[in-house]
């Protein structure tokens, strides 16, 4: 694997090199960024900031509910017992349980998804530097088109240090 990348002492210097990657022609997709801290202030910090999390955690606390309910009122109305006039499913002695279940199907949902989402397992740097636990911010390309060498090599040398990988 190829790859050119800069490293940069601040955020507004990285910026400027993620600019001049887009204005030679790289997709943000292909634009590596690797920074020691979160930078959400700056465009660059952003780009993978969307996420559909609270909408599948409500959706699993839903679900929870719903089985709770279930599960609940159809172990009640399996087993009947005489009540003496008063309703088989109650809804007050169930909350407990039904509350905890929408809970568990919040917490499994946002879990699930996060495990999803964040690619832990899978999440492999294409190339790293060591500075970048120093607090330096590493932007790069992976396998540059070849005859954009120059003109990617310009836009990350001007205000960092210049590096690449044979």
């Amino acid at each position: 694997m190829k790859a050119i990348y800069g490293l940069y002492p601040n955020p507004d210097a990285a910026q400027r090199a993620v600019n001049g990657l887009r204005a030679s022609g790289i997709a943000d997709k292909d634009i590596a960024v690797m920074s020691s801290e979160p930078l959400p202030n700056h465009e660059f910090g952003a780009k993978d900031k969307e996420t559909h999390l609270p909408l599948i955690a409500t959706a699993g606390g839903v679900l929870g509910c719903i089985g709770g309910f279930a599960m609940t009122s159809f172990t009640q109305l399996d087993a009947p017992l005489i009540t003496g006039g008063m309703p088989v499913v109650s809804i007050w002695t169930n909350l407990v349980i039904i509350f905890e279940l929408t809970m568990l199907g919040a917490i499994l949902a946002t879990v699930a998804t996060l495990l999803a989402t964040a690619g832990l397992s899978f999440r492999v740097p294409d190339f790293y530097d060591p500075e970048v636990t120093h607090g330096k911010i590493l932007i790069g390309v992976a396998n540059p088109p070849a005859d954009r060498i120059s003109a990617l090599e310009e836009a990350l040398g001007v205000s960092g240090e210049l590096k690449r990988i044979p």
